[in-house]
């Protein structure tokens, strides 16, 4: 007999479930030839990978978990990893109908999809090299529970790649979604229609008005429903994401998008406070910039099995290890040469940290040091070729620095290995 509390979490499993059959998010996608084009880049894949492990010799024949698939994106991770093997897992079969769709038009053999909620996820009788969850923990009964079942089929070796809602910058959505529970606001059409309206009429100094400003589909059906109707979601700051990862027995790795956390960068690292910020500890740095920036949504973020991963695929720029480290640009940065400060001659920006202050003005001396890279050469090879002027001081503090605005990762991979002897 299932007592009262197995009968609530079933009750609870299919209120969700019920609610992304009616809303299915994101928006479901009929073509992914846009996605198909960015993965033709044959650098992508190989920084992707050594943005989760520095260290470790790129390793493409992986098995990875997409927990919480969503309409699309096991098909895309899918399509840009086309010798990994792919497992999807979602608790609404409309969204795995949608993705169904898309693995058939572009004949996606790697990709296996179950309908499955995460809390049992030991059924499917496999462990996984990564594990991507973004969007949905938050969205379960015991988030605590979610994340130890995913630790438990996560290889010794293994990461995961995990998005949570952040506390601070959804003070809005969270007002808003009272809002719509006081007035019995559901998901019909026309609730919808009316709720979409209604947010065009909100004051301009409303705190979800910074949301709908930088949210593109904000105002989309499925988009609304997910953010303002859904019936369970928690978020996260700073200090509980390192403490829910501690209770669920994995490590803190790094932000996908560092550059918004640290006292080095942007706004923050121009702040009459920035060199007290720079002088805490690394997770109180982090927990200041979200309270400085105010702002941020979400955290997206990789951890790992344990903590000797987690040292093991740390950046280090003390001692000369650095030298063997090999820069990969991350192929969606922008690099603009129109109208950029006084003394630079380009201005560096990755649009993914969402920030417009993150923009790194470079000199014509580092704009050279830019172009030596080309996947293949070492920080040290690239000292090699600089003028005399440029000390290793220097071009080890702008590799650095490209680094901490997510412009770069580095292959770790060959740090520390003797130098290969030339052929006879």
């Amino acid at each position: 007999m299932m007592n009262s509390g197995g009968i609530q979490t079933e009750q609870r499993e299919a209120q969700v479930r019920d609610f992304y059959e009616r809303m299915p998010y994101p928006a479901p996608l009929t073509s992914l030839d846009e996605h198909r084009e960015l993965c033709r880049n044959p650098q992508r894949r190989r920084a992707l990978f050594h943005r989760i492990w520095p260290a470790r010799k790129a390793l493409y024949d992986q098995d990875i978990l997409i927990a919480g698939c969503g309409t699309s994106q096991a098909a895309r991770y899918a399509l840009g990893e086309p010798t990994a093997r792919v497992t999807a897992i979602d608790i609404s079969e409309t969204s795995l109908r949608h993705t169904r769709r898309l693995q058939r038009k572009y004949q996606l053999a790697n990709l296996t999809l179950h309908q499955l909620p995460i809390e049992r996820v030991a059924e499917l009788g496999r462990d996984f090299d990564l594990i991507v969850c973004t969007g949905v923990l938050h969205h379960l009964p015991d988030p605590d529970f979610g994340l130890r079942v995913l630790r438990e089929v996560l290889r010794p070796d293994g990461a995961m790649q995990l998005m949570v809602y952040a506390t601070y910058g959804r003070l809005g959505i969270y007002m808003i979604q009272e809002y719509c529970r006081l007035l019995g606001i559901g998901t019909s059409e026309r609730d919808l229609r009316e709720l979409g309206a209604a947010l065009g009429s909100l004051p301009s100094d409303h705190p979800i008005a910074d949301v709908l400003r930088r949210a593109k589909d904000f105002r989309q059906p499925a988009s609304m429903a997910d953010a303002l109707l859904h019936p369970r979601d928690r978020s996260y700051t700073v200090p509980e994401v390192y403490a829910w990862l501690e209770r669920c027995g994995l490590c803190f790795g790094r932000w996908v998008e560092q550059a918004p956390y640290l006292p080095q960068c942007g706004l923050v690292a121009r702040s009459s406070h920035a060199a007290r910020l720079a002088a805490l500890p690394e997770r109180a740095q982090y927990a200041a910039a979200e309270l400085f920036r105010g702002t941020m949504t979400r955290h997206r973020f990789i951890a790992y099995a344990s903590d000797s991963a987690v040292q093991e695929q740390r950046i280090r720029f003390g001692g000369e290890q650095w030298l063997d480290y090999v820069p990969l640009r991350l192929p969606w940065t922008k690099c603009v040469r129109d109208q950029v400060p006084a003394g630079s001659v380009a201005v560096l920006w990755n649009p993914a940290s969402g920030y417009p202050d993150l923009i790194l003005p470079i000199n014509s001396a580092e704009d050279r040091l830019l172009a030596q890279i080309d996947g293949q050469r070492t920080l040290g090879e690239i000292m090699d070729r600089c003028e005399p002027i440029q000390s290793a001081f220097r071009v080890s503090q702008f590799f650095e620095r490209l680094w901490q605005y997510d412009q770069i990762v580095f292959d770790v991979s060959r740090a520390g290995e003797p130098p290969s002897l030339p052929l006879d």
